[in-house]
């Protein structure tokens, strides 16, 4: 198989064309899971808020987070936000008041320009703080009268920061300033055991709440965060779908000149053959490699071209995506992945075998139908129609048994990758349910783990349909190429003599004999005769005596033995075949063309 690469060189553009659309197709489809995880966590969840740092925040509010943080995240806060105070003037002060209306009765504090790092450390101080005071209220709210509960669900463990009241909040102040540094201290120890994303979660909820406070719509916030991300979404699977169009037209357009080119070669090299050579190949069997082998190589070619370098990528991008949104879950990934690839290795190992013998079924079949084809009048003849149509069902049998057997085993494949998928799909939702309750893990990332793991097991999928076709594409390819490497016996001289005009038309052999290729036995042995010109010369003998062979030695259809043949005064070994052929005219026993 890999000596039929050359046949590549010509389209290398195409193809490093090709991987580099496959590999934005696969970026798009592996990105798109990670899109739908924020709409769902950000959009949804947080209101379409993406920071728990929020752009600006009242005073009093300020005053709130920083009562649950530390002194340094309290310093690194107060570097990066800036005091407006209410009653300002000037066109910056009057954008504020635009945008933020509780700005005109109180002081409110601006976020600065920050970078993505910045922004980065502000959400987890503004995290650790939503969580380190849920955690204080959950411990000190057996001891507020239920009138003074900030929030609904204070006194369980789900608590719900939407519906936080802010007069209450505030008037609870001086009681949070008493709080023991120790109860703070605790509240936030066990706040830091939330994952990342859930502390921005809650805190982004949190700012949620200040933008009400504020008096900014935050159902426009939502709205055009959905839009944009629905929007960017439609982008990325439009480029994706035009990769794939461009790459199934790259494939297409490589896999049928490449197999143009190879049918071309093997059909040139025939031409070349001698009678020895198709004595080694059957003319069924040259047929099928010029057709059905090239066909399976030009198959293999273009699916190959978009699965062999997609597959890769989209397996080990979507792993690595995946363990993005979830370490805790990755062993579902291994185990998926461990099942799959005995699955693969079991169908790799009971098909193989059986592709080899496919084509040589095939030859079979077509020799038996040609022989039936060319002897028509031969078995209509001899009555023997139904022993010809019994050999001919025999061969059919035989071929249609082992395609029943590959199919039957491609058919088993395809309901336990289903099984597999959809057990891990259930094995997710499971696990995943679990950690949601745990606050461990967002609805969003458990949907996008879902369409990761999907994505790695079609990734294997697609590997697995390669394994079935590389193996028979292999068996095609080295029929081809040992089609192409074969030299032909007869080769014309490097310095060709001419023929003498004074033995012009005289045929002479000289103590010829001659055996055919893995033969024991001679079937000509010294024979000597010379035909002159305007003579009739004929050989007569039983059949299988060798009259057609001695024929076939003086066009050098066979090379002598031993000995040697004469034309026009110059051994047939002599010159070029071309010019031998020139000088005899030949009437084959059967007319085929």
């Amino acid at each position: 198989m890999k000596k039929l690469a050359r046949y590549l060189k010509p389209f290398t553009f195409m193809l490093i064309l090709a991987v580099f659309l496959l590999f934005g197709q696969a970026m798009c489809d592996l990105n798109l899971p990670n899109y739908m995880s924020n709409i769902v966590n950000v959009g949804i969840q947080q209101n379409g808020i993406e920071n728990a740092s929020p752009e600006a925040i009242s005073a009093n509010g300020m005053k709130f987070e920083q009562t649950f943080m530390t002194d340094e995240q309290i310093d690194y806060v107060d570097s990066h936000y800036q005091l407006v105070e209410t009653g300002g003037n000037g066109q910056k002060y009057e954008e504020y008041l635009k945008k933020y209306p509780l700005l005109a009765d109180e002081d409110i504090y601006v976020l600065k320009d920050a970078d993505k790092e910045i922004r980065k450390t502000l959400d987890q101080a503004f995290g650790e703080s939503a969580w380190t005071f849920i955690n204080t209220i959950k411990t000190v709210s057996a001891q507020l009268p239920q009138s003074a509960v900030p929030f609904e669900g204070s006194g369980s463990d789900d608590v719900d920061v939407a519906s936080m009241d802010f007069s209450k909040l505030y008037a609870l102040q001086p009681l949070f300033n008493l709080i023991p540094d120790s109860v703070i201290e605790e509240a936030r120890t066990e706040a830091l055991k939330n994952d990342s994303s859930m502390l921005v979660q809650t805190g982004a909820a949190i700012a949620g709440s200040f933008y009400k406070e504020l008096g900014m719509d935050v159902s426009k916030i939502q709205s055009r965060y959905i839009t944009k991300t629905g929007m960017l979404m439609l982008l990325i699977a439009l480029a994706g779908g035009i990769a794939t169009i461009l790459v199934s037209f790259l494939a297409s357009r490589i896999s049928s000149a490449a197999a143009r080119n190879i049918r071309r070669d093997v059909f040139n090299k025939v031409e070349d053959f001698s009678l020895t050579e198709f004595d080694r190949f059957s003319t069924a069997s040259l047929i099928t490699r010029t057709t059905n082998d090239v066909t399976q190589v030009q198959m293999l070619l273009m699916m190959g071209i978009r699965m062999i370098c997609y597959a890769p990528i989209m397996g080990i991008g979507g792993v690595i995506m995946a363990l993005r949104k979830s370490s805790s879950m990755s062993w579902i990934i291994a185990l998926a992945c461990v099942l799959l690839i005995c699955l693969i290795m079991v169908v790799f190992v009971v098909a193989m075998p059986k592709f080899k013998l496919i084509q040589k079924l095939i030859d079979r079949l077509n020799l038996v139908s040609r022989e039936n084809l060319n002897g028509l009048m031969v078995i209509k003849a001899f009555g023997t129609e139904e022993f010809e149509r019994n050999r001919f069902d025999k061969s059919n049998r035989d071929l249609t048994r082992v395609n029943l057997f590959v199919n039957r085993v491609m058919v088993f494949m395809m309901p336990a990758m289903n099984f597999i998928m959809n057990g891990v799909m259930l094995l997710i939702v499971w696990i995943g349910s679990h950690q949601i309750a745990q606050s461990s893990m967002q609805v969003g990332d458990m949907m996008a783990f879902m369409q990761y793991a999907m994505q790695i097991i079609m990734s294997f999928l697609m590997i697995s349909i390669m394994f079935i076709m590389v193996p028979r594409a292999a068996v095609s390819g080295d029929r081809i190429s040992e089609v192409l490497e074969t030299e032909p016996s007869i080769k014309d001289p490097e310095n060709p003599k001419q023929f003498l005009d004074s033995r012009k038309g005289y045929i002479e052999f000289k103590n010829v004999s001659f055996r055919y290729h893995g033969a024991d036995n001679d079937v000509l042995e010294d024979i000597n005769f010379t035909a002159r010109p305007g003579e009739t010369t004929a050989f007569i003998g039983s059949t299988g005596s060798g009259k057609s062979t001695l024929v076939n030695l003086i066009p050098r259809f066979y090379d002598v033995t031993s000995g040697e043949i004469l034309v026009s005064g110059v051994n047939v070994k002599d010159v070029n075949q071309h010019d031998l052929h020139d000088q005899i005219g030949y009437v084959p026993q059967k007319g085929v063309l």
